[in-house]
């Protein structure tokens, strides 16, 4: 049997990207999905963003 859409972009991203897990204090995840929102971003994309920025700087 075939694999389904949903195995294949799990493999997908298993091989192309890394997992960051990340803690923020009660109410921070609230303020950065507004953010987020502003920039009609994810929260992801919005975090990811920043660091690439500031990765730029260097």
């Amino acid at each position: 049997m075939g694999k389904t859409s949903a195995e294949v972009k799990e493999r997908y991203n298993k091989k192309a990207y890394e997992d960051i897990r990340l803690r923020v204090k009660k109410g921070q995840k609230e303020k950065i999905q507004a953010r987020a929102d502003e920039l009609q971003k994810s929260i992801n994309g919005y975090i990811v963003d920043l660091i690439e920025d500031d990765l730029k700087k260097r």
